[in-house]
């Protein structure tokens, strides 16, 4: 059905572009560290890499097929949306490259130095000299272009240095890979934390590469390929196991088309034609890209900041806390009596991983199910998983293959928890699982009884500390009875089951959410609803919320990234605020509330109000009833809504504007403030755990006390 564009909504790239300009914000923020600043720039380049790749790369398909479909909420062709995409992306990389270059200014006052070889004399450029001649040149594979040495494929995201070369009778070009098996920077000998960038360094030494050619022009560049593909669009063998596919798919995926080429330096007519050539792109592909095009040595180079420098440059250092229990008590135990709620990276996630470890040696457990969409490269939940089905425990991983970017690392990951015994399972070919659900059953005095974990975010050890997450665990039966039933539905195939509690996609989370929607516009200006999420595109979702705006309810948004809805539209949206949150940590919680008072009903789960969640992945949104819990999730909306510092507000215009604090209050950090919050509660708890005793001894004892 055709969709009519509505005046408060706008295009889904585009709003992504703003959202990571928010991003590059923070690189430019003095009030962050100054290498904290260079990660940002680093995670800002990683984001707009999986942007073309996967959202440019889609629509390139559609504008190379002459696809007429447009974009729903704008009436924008894809050709159009490339277009602006690219004019606005022009304009993100320049500013990106003056961040870059600020911040390595600034940084050389401590020592912190990216050189040009160019820059360096004596014993530097000799030992770039002799680190070139032993450990680069052996491993080079230069060549050059002609007719009887054909242009190479050129690896996504691999740096390239390409240059025009003159001989006695001819001009010709030649290319040389950045070997992957070369460091990204070479470190130099002696005081502070000085490097050279590897290209720069093959850069310096081409004549020596191409010799007996003169190089009459030299650039670094690098392509992004195209990355959108799904299996069910490649015709792969019906008989094939799924895991086989993605195999394939992966490799697929290395020779897609080009969709951007970086140079780092502005290219001459004739080497841009060869270019645009060869890697079959036009002129307005090619970007200029003065930083690194690659930037994954950040985080590494950062790691060897020498000890004093860290409260200079970094944030001060911060461990999730784990919150108390009492000793004697097991987590399988504690949970069957009260609801667990805990939010990471504030808080461990620790207690699960214990949680899961304690079930699969408990005797009482029968069985853990678990959804699995990324781990980290070393999981010790899986170690835990595969000693319950090594234990006897029936263990079910339902494995999504197709998480992007960690299909190899969820292919491995179900191979080690198939030879422990453990059924492995990969879900639908249409529709990715991306829900967060684990099931304990166990055999309780009273019959089966269920002990459930419903999250906001990936069981991932790792980014369990970096992104914000929350992760409930829950004994309440009706909850575990629409577990297991889910888990049953998802291994017969089933996307329509019948749930009384959860909110499942595809078959009722949608209508639902739209239902409880309309339930607080029927209140007007009675009305109140808060969300929390990471994007916002659902078609139907914002002329919902529309609606109860026009109807008087107060509606408030908090979304890190897309929101394809603008607040404060004349007529439409004018009781709709959109906050956006980036700082330290990831925003990747996922909030819902409808209601206030006795009338609230709040959820959690793993789904984003995105089409794709909302109709074309199986994902979880679960009911909260505890009234701890309840009131727990209040105070983080609570406080959120508060942020004066990390906090942007959307316009109507589609624009981030920084957030006021009120007359003579202070600035509030939602992220500080969690923070805070975590260490302060374990303190209070541990000291309230030393506490002398209320009885008759307690009271001998601080009388003796008050004597001493």
């Amino acid at each position: 059905m055709a969709r009519e564009p509505q005046p408060y909504m706008q295009n889904r790239e585009l709003s992504w572009l703003t959202f990571n300009e928010r991003v590059l914000e923070e690189a430019r923020d003095p009030s962050n560290p100054l290498a904290e600043r260079l990660k940002f720039v680093s995670i800002f380049t990683s984001n707009l890499d999986e942007f073309f790749m996967i959202r440019v790369g889609s629509l390139y398909d559609m504008a190379v097929m002459g696809d007429d479909q447009v974009d729903s909420r704008t009436g924008l062709l894809p050709s159009q949306q490339l277009e602006a995409i690219y004019r606005r992306a022009v304009l993100l990389m320049e500013q990106r490259d003056q961040v870059y270059a600020q911040l390595q200014t600034q940084l050389q006052a401590y020592g912190v130095c990216e050189v040009s070889p160019g820059q360096l004399a004596g014993k530097d450029k000799d030992f770039l000299k002799t680190c070139f001649k032993t450990q680069l040149l052996p491993i080079l594979s230069p060549q050059i272009v002609d007719i009887n040495h054909p242009f190479p494929h050129l690896q996504n995201k691999s740096v390239y240095v390409v240059a025009r070369l003159h001989g006695k009778d001819r001009s010709l070009f030649g290319i040389v890979p950045v070997p992957s098996s070369a460091p990204d920077v070479v470190y130099l000998p002696g005081e502070g934390l000085r490097y050279v960038r590897t290209e720069q360094l093959l850069l310096d030494n081409l004549k020596r590469v191409f010799d007996p050619y003169g190089v009459a022009e030299k650039n670094c560049v690098c392509v992004t390929r195209n990355a959108d593909i799904a299996p069910q669009d490649e015709g792969f063998d019906v008989d094939d196991d799924f895991r086989c596919q993605m195999q394939k798919l992966l490799h697929k995926r290395k020779r897609m088309a080009v969709v951007r080429l970086e140079c780092a330096a502005p290219l001459s007519e004739a080497l841009s034609a060869f270019l645009c050539k060869r890697c079959h792109v036009a002129p307005a592909q090619i970007f200029l890209s003065r930083a690194p095009m690659r930037m994954g040595f950040v985080h590494p180079m950062l790691k060897k900041l020498p000890e004093p420098l860290h409260s200079a440059l970094l944030y001060p250092p911060f461990s999730p806390q784990t919150p108390p229990k009492p000793k004697r008590e097991t987590y399988l135990h504690l949970v069957q009596r009260r609801d667990l709620l805990l939010s990471y990276p504030f808080e461990s996630m620790e207690p699960f991983l214990r949680l899961i470890r304690e079930a699969a040696s408990d005797p009482s457990v029968l069985s853990i199910q678990i959804t699995i969409y990324r781990l980290a490269q070393k999981a010790r939940l899986v170690e835990y998983l595969c000693a319950a089905a090594e234990n006897g425990k029936e263990v079910t991983a339902v494995i999504e293959l197709r998480a992007r970017f960690d299909e190899q690392n969820n292919i491995d990951w179900s191979e080690r928890l198939e030879d422990a015994g453990c059924r492995v399972i990969y879900g639908f070919s249409d529709y990715k699982i991306h829900s967060k659900v684990c099931l304990i059953t166990l055999k309780g005095k009273s019959g089966i009884q269920y002990v459930t974990q419903i999250g906001t975010g990936n069981y991932n050890e790792k980014t369990s500390e970096q992104y914000t997450d929350l992760s409930l665990i829950t004994a309440d039966q009706g909850i575990g009875q629409d577990a297991a039933e889910f888990f049953k539905n998802m291994a017969v195939g089933n996307l329509e089951g019948s749930y009384h509690n959860l909110l499942v996609s595809p078959s009722n989370l949608k209508q639902i959410i739209l239902l409880l929607i309309g339930e607080e516009t029927a209140r007007g200006s009675h009305g109140r609803i808060i969300m929390k999420m990471n994007s916002l595109t659902d078609y139907d979702v914002m002329e919902k919320l529309a609606e109860a705006s026009r109807a008087g309810v107060r509606v408030d948004l908090i979304i890190r990234g897309i929101c394809c809805l603008r607040p404060g539209v004349p007529g439409h949206t004018e009781h709709i605020s959109v906050t956006s949150v980036v700082g330290r940590f990831l925003e990747h919680s996922r909030i819902y509330s409808f209601g206030s008072g006795e009338n609230q009903r709040l959820f959690l789960g793993s789904a984003d109000m995105m089409t794709r969640n909302t109709q074309r992945r199986v994902e979880v949104i679960c009911p909260v009833y505890a009234t701890h819990t309840k009131a727990r999730l209040n105070h983080i909306l609570d406080i959120l809504l508060r942020d004066t510092v990390k906090a942007r507000a959307l316009d109507s215009e589609g624009s981030y504007q920084k957030k006021v604090p009120a007359p003579g209050a202070p600035g509030l950090s939602s992220q500080d403030f969690f923070m805070d919050e975590a260490v302060r509660s374990c303190r209070e708890v541990e000291f309230a755990a030393r506490a002398l005793p209320s009885g008759p001894l307690g009271g001998l004892l601080r009388r003796l006390r008050r004597r001493g």
